[in-house]
C-alpha cells in the first residue's frame, strides 16, 4: 500500500510539471507575438517619424536626414575634414648642427657604428595617407572649420566626384541654412539636372552668410545657371568654370545680369571661363552689363570670343545709344522721379468746387503760378553754377544743357544729380522703388570698388601684412549717391540718345580667345574714354578698367595696338609701381 501511495504522489507530481510547462511555453509565444508585433509596428515605414528639429551641426543633421530618408549606413556619404597639405619645416641651422655634432663627439670618442637598415621600418610618409580599397571613390563630404574641435563652426562645404541627385538636395536643403558660419561652397562634377539647380536656387538665400559658390566641371543639358543669380540672390561670387556653357546660357546669364526692368545687385564676380561662349553669347553678356552697376570682376578666359565679342564688350564700357525700350523707362523714370507725389494728392470733396471740373485738372491759373515759381527757381540755380560750368570742357557743357532741356520737357524743375554728391531731399522726395532698389546694389559695388582701388594703392611695393589689409576708421570709403543708369546725362547724337557706359568694371579677363588687332582697337578706345571721363568728372566709385587679360589672343605680342594697350593699362593696374627717379638716373649714365 506504501508503494502504491508513493506512485500516485509521484504521478500527480509529474502531471503538474507538465502542466505548469504548458502553461510557460503559452505565456512565452504570448511575449514573443508582442515583442514581433511590436518590431513590425516600429519597422513599419508608412509610420511618420517626430519631427527632427536640427541643431548646427552638419555630420549630425546630415546623418539623421539621410537616415529618415531611408538610407543605409554604407550609403550615406561620410563627412571628414577637409584635408591640408603638410607645413614646410624649416632647414636646421648648419651652426647648431656642427656645434652639436662636436658635443657628441667629445662624449663618446669611439665612432658610431651604422645602424642595421633591415632592422628597422621606416617611418610612414607625411605627406600622403593610404587608404583601404575603393575607399577613395566613395562619396565623401569634406568641410573646413574655424576650430576642428568645435563641429558646429563648419565654413566651407566641398564635395568632389559624385551626383547631387534631388533626394541629396533636399537633404542640403533642410540642413545647410542652419548653419550659421557657411560662407563658401564648392562643387566639381556633381552632374546636376535644371530640377536640382531649381531647388538649389530656391534655398541659398536663405543660408545667412553663404556669398561664394563653385560649380565647376559639371554639364547641365538645359544650361540653367541663371537661376543661381535671380532677384533673390545673395550670393557675391559666383564660379562657372569648365561646364560647357554655350550661347544659350550665356543668354540667360545676361538676362539675370540686368534688364531694363531688373537688375542683380549683389554679384560681385562672375567666372565663365573655359565655356564655348561665341561672340553671340558675349554680346548678350554685355547686353547684361548695360544696366548692371554692381558686377566688378568678369572672366571669359578660355572661350571662342573674337572680334564682334570684344567690340560689344568695348562698346558697354565706353558709351552707348538707348534703345526703345530703355527709353520709354527712362521718361517714366522721369516723370516719377518729377512728382513723387502723384496718386498720393487727394482731391477735394465735391461740394468745395466751384465748378464742375474732375479732382485731378487743376485750374489755368493755379498752373500758370506754379509754372512760374518754377522757372524762377531753376533759373536762379543755373544763374548761381555758371561760374563753376565755365571751365568744364565745351563737349560736357552741351551734353548738360541737352540733360536740362529734357528735363523740362518731361515737367521737371529739379536737376538730375551727376557729380555723385547726395541730395538731402532725395530721401523723402524724389526717387521711386525701382531707382530704390536699383541703389542698393550700386552702393554695396562702390564700397567694394572704392575698398579694392585704395587698398591696392596703397600697397604698391610694400609688403603688407594681415594686420595691415584692415582699413583704419579714417579711411573707409564715402558714401556716393547712386544713380540709375537711364538717369544718367544724355548726349544726342543721329537723333539717339547716348549715356556713359559701366565704369564699375573694375577687372576683365578675356585671355586666351580669337581677338585679333580690330578687337584690340575697339578695347583700346574703350579705356581711353573712361581715363578721359574719370579726368574731365572724377569720382571715387566710377574708376573704370584697372586690370584687363589678353594674354593668348590671335594677335601677336609685337603689334602696336596690342603693346600701346598693355602700356596703358600697366599705369591703371593698382599694383603697378613705377620706377623711381634713381634708377633712371643710373640707367641713363650707364
Amino acid at each position: 500500500m506504501s508503494s502504491t501511495g508513493g506512485e500516485t504522489s509521484k504521478m500527480n507530481s509529474f502531471v503538474k510539471k507538465v502542466k505548469m510547462g504548458k502553461r510557460v511555453e503559452k505565456m512565452m509565444k504570448d511575449k514573443s507575438g508582442t515583442t514581433t508585433g511590436q518590431e513590425i509596428a516600429d519597422d513599419d515605414p508608412n509610420k511618420t517619424p517626430e519631427p527632427y528639429t536640427c541643431t548646427g551641426i552638419f555630420e549630425a543633421d546630415f546623418t539623421e536626414f539621410c537616415r529618415r530618408n531611408h538610407l543605409k549606413d554604407n550609403e550615406i556619404p561620410a563627412v571628414v575634414i577637409r584635408p591640408k597639405p603638410p607645413g614646410i619645416q624649416p632647414p636646421p641651422d648648419a651652426k647648431s648642427k656642427d656645434s652639436k655634432d662636436s658635443k657628441d663627439a667629445s662624449k663618446d670618442p669611439t665612432p658610431d657604428e651604422s645602424p642595421d637598415t633591415g632592422s628597422q621600418e621606416d617611418p610612414p610618409p607625411k605627406t600622403y595617407v593610404t587608404k583601404e580599397k575603393y575607399a577613395y571613390f566613395r562619396p565623401v563630404i569634406q568641410v573646413e572649420m574655424e576650430n576642428d574641435e568645435k563641429p558646429i563652426t563648419v565654413t566651407e562645404i566641398y564635395i568632389r566626384g559624385w551626383k547631387i541627385d534631388l533626394l541629396m538636395v533636399g537633404i542640403f536643403k533642410q540642413c545647410w541654412p542652419t548653419i550659421e558660419k557657411l560662407s563658401v561652397v564648392n562643387l566639381w562634377n556633381v552632374n546636376l539636372s535644371e530640377a536640382v539647380i531649381k531647388e538649389f536656387a530656391s534655398f541659398l538665400p536663405q543660408c545667412p552668410n553663404l556669398k561664394t559658390l563653385a560649380i565647376d566641371g559639371t554639364i547641365c543639358v538645359e544650361e540653367s545657371w541663371a537661376l543661381l543669380i535671380g532677384e533673390e540672390s545673395l550670393l557675391t561670387s559666383l564660379s562657372l568654370r569648365n561646364n560647357g556653357i554655350t550661347d544659350k546660357g550665356a543668354a540667360m546669364i545676361g538676362k539675370a545680369l540686368s534688364t531694363v526692368k531688373t537688375c542683380n545687385k549683389n554679384l560681385i564676380s562672375l567666372n565663365l571661363s573655359g565655356n564655348k561662349i561665341s561672340d553671340i553669347g558675349a554680346t548678350s553678356i554685355a547686353q547684361g552689363l548695360r544696366m548692371n552697376r554692381a558686377l566688378l570682376s568678369l572672366s571669359l578666359a578660355n572661350n571662342n570670343v573674337s572680334n564682334e565679342g570684344a567690340k560689344r564688350l568695348a562698346e558697354v564700357l565706353s558709351r552707348f545709344p538707348l534703345t526703345h525700350e530703355e527709353v520709354v523707362e527712362r521718361r517714366k523714370l522721369l516723370s516719377e522721379k518729377g512728382s513723387p507725389d502723384r496718386g498720393l494728392v487727394k482731391s477735394p470733396p465735391p461740394s468745395r468746387r466751384g465748378d464742375n471740373r474732375p479732382g485731378s485738372v487743376r485750374s489755368s491759373s493755379h498752373m500758370d503760378k506754379t509754372d512760374k515759381k518754377r522757372d524762377k527757381s531753376s533759373k536762379k540755380k543755373q544763374d548761381g553754377k555758371k561760374g563753376e560750368k565755365e571751365k568744364e570742357d565745351t563737349r560736357s557743357i552741351r551734353s548738360s544743357a541737352e540733360g536740362c532741356k529734357s528735363e523740362k520737357d518731361h515737367g521737371k524743375s529739379n536737376k538730375i544729380p551727376m557729380d555723385g554728391k547726395k541730395d538731402k531731399d532725395d530721401a523723402t522726395k524724389g526717387g521711386s522703388k525701382k531707382d530704390d532698389k536699383w541703389k542698393k546694389g550700386f552702393m554695396k559695388a562702390s564700397i567694394a570698388a572704392s575698398i579694392v582701388a585704395d587698398t591696392m594703392t596703397k600697397t604698391k611695393g610694400k609688403k603688407t601684412s594681415s594686420k595691415d589689409k584692415r582699413l583704419p576708421e579714417s579711411d573707409s570709403p564715402e558714401m556716393v549717391e547712386a544713380i540709375n543708369p537711364l538717369l544718367e546725362q544724355v548726349e544726342n547724337m543721329d537723333n539717339q540718345l547716348w549715356i556713359p557706359g559701366n565704369r564699375c568694371m573694375i577687372n576683365l579677363n578675356l585671355s586666351r580667345n580669337n581677338i585679333t588687332e580690330i578687337g584690340m582697337k575697339s578695347l583700346l578706345l574703350a579705356v581711353q574714354y573712361q581715363i578721359t571721363l574719370l579726368n574731365l568728372t572724377p569720382s571715387p566709385a566710377l574708376k573704370g578698367i584697372l586690370r584687363m587679360s589678353l594674354n593668348g589672343n590671335a594677335v601677336k605680342k609685337t603689334d602696336e595696338t596690342f603693346m600701346k594697350l598693355q602700356e596703358v593699362l600697366l599705369t591703371r593696374d593698382p599694383y603697378y609701381k613705377p620706377p623711381e627717379k634713381g634708377e633712371d638716373n643710373q640707367s641713363l649714365a650707364g
